[in-house]
């Protein structure tokens, strides 16, 4: 039986107590400076808020729902609705207002947290009647109280509220790569298990340091960043911007850091642009200095202090891997779904494989079906689908393995290898199948390529279409960049097909001109490719590039 102490509440309450004084949030503010929260103030705020929540005399279990960025008191609004005893629904703060309204209406949300945010404007208009907001900003809307306003005049909630293990903590919706988002419904018992793994595996004490920047909305920042803090008391810092960004990460000094492969790149991108590959490569051989050169990069990229450094949420190319191995960064990727509340799988140190994603972390299985499916039994399991009970059923196998509709392999090591999405697999005129992920993942290691989407169901090969990347964009009108972007192109096409199967091999690339984004809907609010949309997007010019019969085509 699980004790409320083993809960992230109980973790909370025991921080209260022995670490009163100890920072817990850091939020930068406007002119640089910033606002500090420590375990004591930070459970203050949350009881007087809970305090208001409860005087709004919603039933027990009511579904709170909060629009904003990453910042300091999402984090104090989450543990807010947990004290008051009800559900926290966090939402990509860049979702359009259709979504949002779907959203907000699927989960009866009862009460709306606003932070900060661009959309506020058209999103305010997705709000139904009879939604209680609260705003962290004062005069945002009209009749809307402000965080501060409430803080002041609400008495905090005293004692150790309690809630039960099996109760419904939040609700975290896909971020809708294929249809409408999917609400998953997550307990306090899946997340303390989750959170022990956590602790358990990267070593997490309250001297650890996370930088809070990826959407809290989506499951890896939401479980491996926020929970874990909350349980294992370590400091959480945010970040205020994009043109803040390296200025929050260095006064955050993390000690373990969490991105994603379009992240590292842009870092290692960066790096380069200050001292050029071949040198740095040939500086980091010689004795002594390339250990200073390691101390100064890892320096400016602020991530001197961190003992480990995490990718997830879509494959990082082996190459960059070793980069930062290089630098005396190791590398671990992660895989794991918002169904298994990101607890699933883990690169452990010194146990890493190239193209692999880790091992099953304490107390997950892992098991590939006679169909190819990797399938997952984790205690990080959701207690299913808000709403749909028939797809919550369809997601598992009889003997409670999550179906999680990714394609693997496992080696001798327990180590799981993804080798794309079963559904995804498309079928040429010649009746083989293509599965895009493997080659897409080789197209976008390649230093020129941001995004692709390989696709061509029903023409005799493939073709992939390329977005640029984002340092190229302003240079690429420049007729003679473009010839030698145009050269490695051809170069990148014929390398990646001589390691294909003869039925996989690219017949053409296309660059396209428009920028993939999600304000334009053509990535998720986790930067992954909405491959439908994309490939709607550019059918009806598929049969006049075919009949180009070259090997790159610009748009």
């Amino acid at each position: 039986m699980m004790s409320n102490s083993d809960l992230v509440l109980g973790r909370l309450y025991r921080w209260e107590k022995e670490l009163t004084s100890r920072v817990f949030l850091t939020q930068p503010l406007a002119g640089g400076s910033v606002q500090t929260y420590t375990f004591g103030q930070a459970m203050d705020e949350a009881r007087r808020m809970a305090s208001y929540l409860r005087s709004l005399g919603f039933p027990a279990g009511s579904s709170i729902a909060i629009l904003s960025k990453n910042c300091a008191q999402l984090v104090l609004s989450d543990i807010a609705i947990w004290l008051a005893g009800h559900v926290s629904v966090v939402i990509y703060p860049t979702l359009g207002a259709d979504t949002v309204a779907y959203i907000l209406q699927h989960c009866d949300a009862k009460a709306l947290f606003i932070g900060k945010l661009e959309s506020w404007e058209s999103q305010a208009e997705a709000v139904p009647k009879g939604v209680a907001c609260i705003s962290y900003q004062p005069n945002v809307q009209a009749g809307v109280p402000a965080w501060g306003e409430i803080i002041k005049s609400q008495p905090p909630l005293s004692g150790e509220i309690v809630r039960a293990p099996d109760d419904a903590a939040m609700i975290i919706y896909t971020s809708g790569s294929t249809g409408k988002p999917k609400g998953v419904v997550h307990n306090f018992k899946a997340m303390a298990v989750a959170c022990a793994g956590f602790q358990q595996v990267l070593k997490l004490t309250p001297e650890d340091r996370f930088l809070s920047y990826l959407p809290l909305a989506h499951v890896f920042e939401r479980a491996a960043v926020e929970s874990a803090s909350m349980w294992s008391g370590c400091q959480l810092f945010f970040a205020d911007s994009l043109e803040t960004f390296l200025a929050d990460i260095k006064r955050a000094r993390p000690t373990l850091f969490q991105s994603v492969p379009r992240l590292w790149l842009k870092f290692q991108q960066g790096v380069f642009e200050k001292m050029p590959a071949d040198k740095l490569r040939t500086m980091l051989k010689i004795p002594i200095l390339g250990g200073i050169i390691r101390r100064k990069v890892l320096s400016g990229l602020g991530l001197e202090h961190a003992r480990m450094a995490v990718s997830g949420s879509a494959p990082i190319p082996a190459e960059l891997i070793e980069w930062y191995n290089d630098l005396g960064l190791e590398m671990l990727e992660g895989y794991a779904m918002s169904e298994n509340f990101a607890y699933s799988h883990l690169a452990l140190p010194g146990r890493t494989r190239a193209g692999y994603v880790g091992e099953p972390l304490p107390g997950v299985e892992a098991k590939i079906s006679p169909q190819g499916e990797v399938l997952v039994k984790s205690p990080g399991s959701m207690v299913g689908y808000h709403k749909d009970p028939a797809l919550t059923a369809a997601c598992f196998t009889e003997d409670g393995f999550l179906k999680t509709g990714d394609r693997g392999e496992i080696d001798e090591l327990n180590r799981l290898k993804l080798t794309g999405r079963v559904k995804e697999l498309f079928k040429t005129s010649k009746g083989k199948y293509v599965a895009p992920a493997p080659i897409e993942n080789m197209l976008n290691a390649d230093n020129h390529v941001e995004q692709s989407c390989v696709t061509g169901p029903g023409q005799a090969q493939p073709f992939a279409l390329i977005m640029l990347a984002e340092i190229l964009a302003p240079r690429i009108q420049d007729a003679n960049i473009q010839k030698i972007v145009d050269s490695s192109l051809r170069t990148l096409i014929e390398k990646i097909n001589r390691n294909l199967e003869e039925h996989e091999k690219l017949e053409f690339l296309v660059v396209v001109k428009e920028s993939w984004k999600i304000k334009n809907g053509l990535l998720t609010p986790t930067l992954k490719i909405k491959r439908d949309i994309i490939e709607s997007r550019y059918s009806a010019h598929i049969e006049a590039w075919y009949s180009q019969k070259t090997p790159v085509i610009w748009l």
